[in-house]
């Protein structure tokens, strides 16, 4: 069970300064724009699993609601800021870095903001030289895919990270990236603990999977599935056009088909749809090859689409790592590709397969407007925590309230 313990929240210390927000509030100044230090936003959302828990209220698990507080902890105008862009691409990476820019130079009156390049790369002595950044710099950055910060995988040493930091007086880190990328935040954090430092680190998750715990919804996913929509109804024209046409696309989804299954609803035309979560049989009476077979004979053709992580346990496993830590996962699209050839061939029943991979296509997109919207407004619950002395932590949606959430290594 989860318990109100493991969701709190690390703070540097005490609030120290008056948050200048109120300035651009105007004659409204005594309304509530803040958020209560006392609120809670609950993990569960039903009145069923609240009675289940059978806790009082004050220990019933729930998280800190993102916002704007009214004392911070450091002070505005002078606080040093640094942002990084770790690990795979993602739509909408540009539009949190703009969203932390602006609201932290114009709001907070942060003119110290530093970008690490390449990744954790950047955060190490040797590393790539960082660049300052300002509205300026950051304008128009939203239009483009990819990261102006550039990115790389691969951990560093955390203790090498921190001595960076305190060479270049960093106060406040924000940190965007995916699970490798916020185990490393994690670490960073633990490391500055270690030494007592007061330096901040805050994570803003990146997974276009949409599969982090706890939260929502994660930033670039509508954007990618409906890039991903795109390529799976090309697969259905070519399949549609040709004699025993099956269209095959393989889209991104190593541990969750949340990509797969919204793309393949977003247009019906897909037959079947594997993913990680619902095991399959290849072979035999009920198996996916001899479904499909009778779905071409049936209608003519098919289309199919398959989430990265699909069926890995009737593949030959890499049993190694990435540079970032994640398992490599054997290529379920190619395999599919060729045991559907085959089978048709062994069968004998005309076949013409047309195989689509646009992972890097979608993933190099710039964000749609729901995901720009989204970018911007978690960039600003990043900004919002971070300031207020928040650390070891990551921002997000819950119930559709913003959240933070204590991270873990």
């Amino acid at each position: 069970m989860t318990l109100l313990a493991d969701l709190m929240v690390p703070t540097l210390g005490e609030p120290r300064f008056d948050s200048p927000l109120a300035d651009f509030i105007a004659d409204r100044r005594t309304n509530e724009h803040y958020v209560s230090e006392d609120d809670r936003v609950l993990l569960h959302d039903t009145v069923q699993q609240l009675a289940d828990l059978g806790l009082p209220p004050e220990q019933v698990p729930s998280f800190e609601p993102g916002g704007p507080r009214r004392r911070l902890f450091f002070a505005p105008g002078s606080t040093r800021v640094g942002v990084v862009t770790c690990g795979g691409l993602c739509p909408g990476l540009n539009d949190v870095i703009r969203g932390l820019v602006m609201e932290l130079a114009e709001h907070y009156g942060i003119t110290e903001l530093t970008g690490f390049r390449s990744g954790y790369a950047g955060l190490v002595e040797g590393g790539p030289e960082p660049m300052r950044l300002t509205p300026e710099v950051v304008h128009g950055i939203n239009r483009q895919g990819g990261t102006v910060l550039g990115t790389s995988r691969g951990a560093q040493d955390p203790d090498a990270m921190v001595d960076r930091l305190l060479t270049l007086g960093i106060d406040l880190l924000f940190v965007i990236g995916g699970d490798g990328s916020m185990r490393g935040a994690a670490r960073i954090s633990a490391a500055i603990d270690r030494r007592g430092e007061t330096i901040g680190v805050i994570g803003i998750p990146k997974t276009i999977d949409n599969d982090i715990p706890f939260i929502g919804q994660s930033f670039g996913f509508v954007t990618s599935f409906t890039e991903a929509a795109k390529s799976i109804n090309a697969a259905m024209v070519e399949a549609h056009s040709a004699v025993g046409g099956v269209g095959l696309v393989k889209l991104m989804g190593r541990h969750a088909g949340f990509i797969a299954s919204y793309a393949a609803l977003a247009n019906h035309v897909a037959d079947f749809v594997l993913i990680p979560e619902v095991a399959f049989r290849l072979e035999g009476s009920g198996g996916f090859l001899s479904c499909l077979e009778q779905r071409v004979k049936d209608r003519g053709s098919a289309v199919v689409v398959v989430a990265e992580g699909a069926g890995q346990d009737i593949l030959e496993s890499a049993e190694d790592t990435d540079a970032s830590g994640n398992a490599r996962l054997a290529d379920i699209g190619t395999f599919l590709r060729d045991a559907v050839v085959r089978h048709f061939a062994a069968v004998d029943v005309p076949l013409t397969c047309k195989y689509i991979d646009p992972s890097y296509m979608i993933r190099s997109v710039p964000a749609c407007p729901h995901d720009a919207v989204y970018c911007v407004r978690l960039a600003q619950a990043a900004a919002h925590a971070g300031m207020a002395g928040r650390t070891a932590m990551v921002v997000g949606r819950r119930h559709n309230r913003f959240i933070t959430c204590r991270s873990r290594c």
